[in-house]
């Protein structure tokens, strides 16, 4: 047994309102820059549709993930390492721009300084990659809320693997239509396929939390890893000609701090935390022949925190620090994922055993009851409908248990018995106890599992161990990624160009930002950060010096 943690997410899909927040924010933090216009970290998709890029889960097409060969071994599916190398410059199987979409600005200056006259001026929408007037046909979320759905659903490639079992689970007539939100980031796998694609050994996972990142220094751009991610949440940046990905926000959580996402969501739907896993079985799972098996072989990997063998096993290592250990026993990813099993991954049928999990929706149902007549809560009820959900079990299948529709129900069950058993405790009531046991919990498991996903408080829903303070001054000459031209990944000229040399630095806030936060002092050498207020360093208590510019009518009163 080799212990190792790494750092999860749980995303409660019942929460999300598609507001997009976690999207401009992440997009502000990190690819607000040249190079980077149509690159989104992270990205809110509507179910059903084609998502971003358009269709990336059609793996026959884009070749991302593990299969196995006729041996039961893990190989890549675009193939051996020769076939890799005759299409090393060339590239053939990856997204196109149209397959994001073309990035655009519109012409306000036009707009805006056109001369009187009986024409109304109109601003133009001009690519952010020619500079020339286009006409704007598909971006980042252009299929949300539905829209089009009634004309491109199908397109959808989960929705027609449904349709070939059953034409009827499926229909996007108005009256029979569904709809959820699903945030994306990087999945920061434990068995990543984007590593293993890359020629230059530039994808690197981080020994100490498993957050998966790209060494700019090494990377050459052979875009292998793009083709390599089922995900498609690897991008090039075609101005530095470098390959980027989402960094979990590390510099953040190196100080204690959620992920921007995480920090910004209005739905509170996210959840971050360590998990406990045994290095040396990553293969043998990532290996299991049957796709709906690989979900409990990825649960086998994940161990307990308070299990003494482990802890015995981590305290031999040395490797794991005594607060992450304590840090691992609080985690709320690790609670939901494998204590209550609520959370599921996506794809697991990828083989790349994602660190990103979600709690399946539930809601539509209980409106639906309601509207009929219906006592919703009552868990035979509940129960009952869960196999008529407006949403199929088979599509949450498709996405989280490779097809396997038991897991599921089973996971909205236990859903559907919390909300049953909490409306007895809130009305006063009596607690039946049978409801927990139906689902093979226990009363106060039940409310443990309810504590977390409805009134956890923000340190119960982002368990972070931060660096370690003997190496915090490593963190205090660091600034803002927006500081810097290139943002992040923008690189300092070296022999070979702009590009090659030694990376700019890439905390969001500095160690010594976050002690003098929303003050004027700021320590010797961080004068960029002197005077800037904006999402990343304003914890929205009072009005700082810089957000909010006075009236002109109190500049003068002042004089």
């Amino acid at each position: 047994m080799r212990v190792m943690a790494q750092m999860g997410m749980v995303m409660n899909l019942d929460k999300c309102i598609g507001c997009h927040t976690c999207s401009v924010t992440c997009k502000q933090a990190w690819t607000n820059r040249a190079g980077t216009e149509y690159v989104w970290f992270n990205n809110v998709e509507t179910r059903p549709g084609q998502g971003y890029p358009r269709r990336y889960e059609d793996q026959e097409q884009w070749k991302g993930g593990w299969t196995l060969n006729k041996r039961g071994r893990l190989k890549l599916r675009t193939g051996s390492r020769l076939a890799r190398l005759l299409t090393i410059f060339s590239a053939p199987v990856q997204p196109k721009l149209e397959d994001y979409y073309e990035p655009w600005t519109y012409d306000y200056r036009t707009l805006t300084e056109a001369p009187l006259g009986d024409d109304f001026p109109v601003a133009r929408p001009k690519s952010l990659i020619t500079g020339d007037d286009m006409k704007i046909t598909w971006s980042a979320n252009w299929d949300d809320d539905l829209g089009g759905a009634s004309e491109l659903g199908h397109l959808d490639p989960i929705v027609a693997k449904v349709r070939q079992e059953s034409e009827d689970k499926i229909k996007f007539e108005f009256e029979q239509t569904f709809m959820f939100y699903l945030p994306r980031i990087c999945e920061h796998c434990l068995n990543p396929s984007c590593m293993a694609s890359c020629p230059s050994g530039a994808i690197y996972k981080r020994a100490e939390d498993g957050i998966v990142l790209v060494d700019q220094d090494q990377c050459r751009g052979w875009r292998q890893c793009i083709t390599g991610c089922p995900y498609k949440k690897i991008y090039f940046n075609h101005k530095t000609g470098k390959s980027e990905k989402c960094t979990l926000c590390y510099p953040r959580l190196e100080v204690g701090l959620p992920t921007v996402c995480s920090e910004t969501c209005v739905g509170r739907l996210r959840y971050l935390g360590l998990f406990l896993y045994d290095a040396d079985k990553v293969t043998e799972a990532a290996s299991t022949p049957d796709p709906q098996d690989l979900y409990e072989a990825q649960m086998d990997l994940i161990l307990d925190p308070n299990d003494p063998e482990v802890i015995a096993a981590a305290r031999a290592q040395g490797d794991i620090p005594e607060e992450w250990m304590d840090a691992a026993r609080r985690s709320p990813v690790y609670a939901l994922a494998k204590k209550y099993r609520v959370a599921l991954p996506l794809h697991p049928e990828y083989r790349t055993m994602p660190m990103v999990w979600y709690i399946p929706p539930l809601s539509p149902i209980v409106d639906l009851l309601t509207e009929q007549g219906h006592d919703a809560e009552a868990p035979g009820t509940l129960f009952g409908a869960i196999e008529a959900l407006r949403i199929p079990v088979e599509y949450l299948a498709e996405l989280f248990t490779a097809g396997d529709t038991d897991l599921v129900t089973e996971v909205l069950r236990k859903l559907a018995a919390m909300r049953a058993y909490l409306r007895d405790i809130t009305l006063g009531n009596d607690t039946d106890e049978s409801i927990p046991a139906s689902v093979g919990m226990d009363g106060e498991t039940l409310y443990e599992m309810y504590r977390l996903l409805a009134i956890a408080k923000y340190d119960e829903r982002y368990v972070i161990p931060t660096a370690h303070y003997e190496q915090a001054h490593e963190l205090e000459e660091l600034g803002c990624s927006l500081d810097f031209d290139g943002g992040a990944y923008e690189m300092q000229s070296g022999p070979f160009g702009e590009g090659s040399g030694t990376p700019a630095p890439v905390a969001v806030e500095t160690f010594q930002a976050l002690k003098a936060r929303q003050t004027a002092d700021r320590p010797a050498g961080s004068e960029q950060l002197r005077g800037r207020v904006n999402l990343l360093n304003w914890d929205g208590n009072g009005a700082p010096a810089g957000l909010f510019p006075p009236k002109q009518a109190e500049e003068e009163a002042q004089r």
